[in-house]
């Protein structure tokens, strides 16, 4: 039943292994994918994984760094794995409890864990196990109540039910004689009528009419106080507030000229040429990009609020132990109780910091279905963990946390992308990067933005009009086209200029748009090509299709989803429904997906930046660009630890 099983250390270790009879395939390959899909990511929430037609369950043993795999079939539907895996951790670490507190890779290597035996027994018990808990065969007919039933009761049965027809009728009856017991209740209360007197609420000597009348004045009257009350309270006057200053973080820049007066209506100065408007217009006037991006970074300084969540902690400690009625010396020992290690940590342990964590999460625009993922792989990770010593529990899962959100938003691979464009020229080839995603969030611009890094680290740049749907995206991107070249002169770059746009108007084909530019890049010589496409929500089958014909047909180095920091949940669903497009509509049997992502409006969010987590952990693919702003200047690189910095501030 099972493939395999595998006892290995942390380090890399395999302590002991199992594999069926009959099983030809090694289990490295799908260990190595748990590996380095789950375990270096830090995304052990979910005990489970699937590789190929193999489903894999592991417990990891944190005390002593061990991971316990289980391999079987994907088809098999196996409900003891689970406990046996559990079993399984219990037997090795009783038996082998001294080698493994060695703590030494080398003492490990020269262990000999003979336990094939105790795997065999744990195994015919579970197995046995699950049978007993089969469900129980159907009762065949004799078996039933059904069968006990003859035939004459079924007769008597029926003549019952007539026989039960009169009694029906006299129900009725009874239903029709039950108003005559209504006089009676009348003739207790006697209250309907409005000519007879009644006490109700202390009114005494009024008539039901009267009592109504007065309710009414007394309604009115109160209306009324509440009406002229108001105006007797005149406010005092209020002196009108000045508009103040707007301060951008982020790198942002508020001093734009924003007057367009003195302008035509394709938006070139009147009395200059495309060349002089990057001298007239303050706008224009950009600081050079040359090499690496800057990483985004924020104000507060990470060190400095760890000095502040250690003194807070602390001081809760303190208050708490204080708090409590006592002598001093059970106040203090109650203190050092709190915070030095004595035993391991559990599941009971975190829940309380983990919910506070998570609920923390969500704020700060985390989906929270990843923000539960995420704390659940902490707990994970530290369930059976001792604690160091002077440490509390909230503090260690912070760390825990922090470290997970770092490592999942480093890069799994390496992303330079102008050593790829140096080496695509090297091939005598154009650099070609799509630009995707759903409807406003700012492709056209970041596209704009990204063009002009690469025209400052001396590259040229077709753009490619592949947006073909909304009305205005042409004419967007020959005015971004026209700026950047009024930048960059053509006459400083030998007479040529640095971007040049490849549109073929509305309603056309974007995948043979995309096709005829790439062409016409390798002929005149261009270095990279960016494809624009159109906006589209991630329902859209008829454009989601488009999509996964373009990227399928042109094979682009780069697909870049363009995703705005804004959104929480949502973020989810567009990725896991773009990545499903193009897996469904691929022509090949490994099919392109997202490779990056580009965040936008990140400079509109403050410490609310949960989005970059969300996109990363779903794609599992980096961050290559972060959009701060409106100006050309306003692009980023994401700094991962600055990130996580303001995702844990309070």
């Amino acid at each position: 039943m099972l493939d395999f099983f595998s006892i290995f250390s942390k380090g890399g270790i395999v302590l002991w292994c199992f594999q069926g009879a009959g099983v030809t395939e090694s289990f490295t390959g799908p260990v190595n994918a748990l590996i380095r899909s789950v375990i270096l990511q830090e995304r052990s929430g979910n005990n489970s994984f699937t590789h190929e037609s193999l489903s894999l369950k592991y417990k990891l043993d944190n005390e002593f760094e061990l991971i316990f795999v289980v391999g079987f079939q994907k088809i098999l539907t196996l409900t003891y794995v689970d406990k046996f895996i559990d079993d399984v951790q219990l037997c090795f670490r009783d038996r082998y409890k001294n080698e493994l507190e060695q703590k030494g890779a080398l003492k490990l290597l020269n262990n000999n864990f003979e336990f094939g035996d105790d795997f065999q027994v744990l195994l015919r018990e579970a197995e046995d196990t699950s049978r007993a808990r089969s469900p129980a065969p159907m009762r065949t007919f004799k078996e039933s109540e059904k069968s006990q039933k003859t035939v004459k009761s079924m007769i008597e049965t029926k003549g019952g039910e007539k026989v039960k027809e009169p009694v029906g009728k006299k129900n009725k009856n009874t239903k029709k004689e039950a108003p005559a017991a209504e006089p009676v209740k009348v003739d207790q209360g006697k209250t309907p009528s409005p000519g007879q007197k009644t006490v109700e609420n202390g009114n005494q000597g009024l008539t039901h009419d009267e009592i109504m009348q007065k309710n009414r004045e007394e309604f009115a009257r109160k209306r009324m106080g509440v009406a002229t009350a108001k105006p007797s309270k005149s406010p005092k006057p209020q002196k009108p507030r000045e508009k103040q200053m707007r301060v951008w973080g982020l790198s942002g820049n508020s001093d734009k000229n924003l007057d367009y007066s003195g302008r035509n209506g394709d938006g070139s100065q009147n009395g200059g040429d495309q060349n002089q408007e990057a001298q007239h217009d303050p706008k224009m006037q950009l600081s050079s990009m040359k090499g690496d991006l800057l990483s985004v970074d924020y104000e507060s300084d990470k060190e400095e609020e760890m000095e502040e969540e250690e003194e807070r902690v602390l001081v809760n400690a303190t208050s708490k132990t204080s708090s409590k009625k006592g002598g001093g010396f059970g106040g203090m020992f109650g203190m050092l109780k709190g915070l030095v290690g004595s035993k391991s940590l559990t599941r009971e342990d975190m829940e309380s910091v983990l919910d506070k964590m998570r609920d923390h999460l969500i704020a700060k625009n985390v989906a929270a279905e990843i923000a539960s993922q995420l704390c659940d792989s902490v707990a994970k990770k530290l369930e059976g963990k001792v604690m160091g010593t002077f440490t509390t529990v909230a503090s260690t899962v912070k760390q825990a946390l922090q470290d997970s959100l770092v490592q999942i938003l480093q890069p799994k691979r390496r992303v330079d992308i102008l050593r790829d464009v140096m080496e695509a020229q090297s091939q005598r080839r154009p650099f070609v990067i799509t630009f995707c995603g759903v409807n406003g969030v700012g492709k056209s611009t970041n596209l704009a933005k990204i063009s002009f890094w690469l025209i400052e680290n001396g590259f040229t740049v077709l753009i490619a009009a592949c947006d073909t749907f909304r009305a205005g995206a042409v004419e967007q991107l020959r005015t971004h086209q026209r700026r950047l070249n009024s930048l960059h002169p053509p006459e400083k770059h030998g007479g040529r200029p640095v971007v040049q746009l490849y549109e073929k108007g509305y309603g056309k084909d974007a995948a043979g748009i995309a096709m005829e530019a790439i062409a016409y890049a390798r002929n005149q010589a261009f270095d990279v090509v960016l494809v624009d496409t159109a906006g589209r929500m991630q329902d859209n089958a008829p454009l989601m299709t488009a999509l996964a014909k373009l990227i399928a047909v042109n094979m682009p180095d780069l697909v870049l989803f363009v995703g705005e920091a804004l959104v929480g949940n949502e973020a989810v669903d567009q990725l896991v429904k773009f990545n499903q497009a193009l897996a469904d509509h691929s022509m090949s049997d490994k099919p392109r997906l997202i490779d990056g992502i580009v965040l936008t409006k990140f400079d509109t969010i403050d410490d609310k930046v949960g989005a970059a987590i969300s996109m990363t952990y779903i794609t599992g693919q980096p961050i290559v660009f972060v959009g701060t702003g409106q100006t050309y200047n306003d692009l980023r690189s994401l700094n991962p630890r600055a990130v996580v910095s303001a995702l844990m501030k309070a």
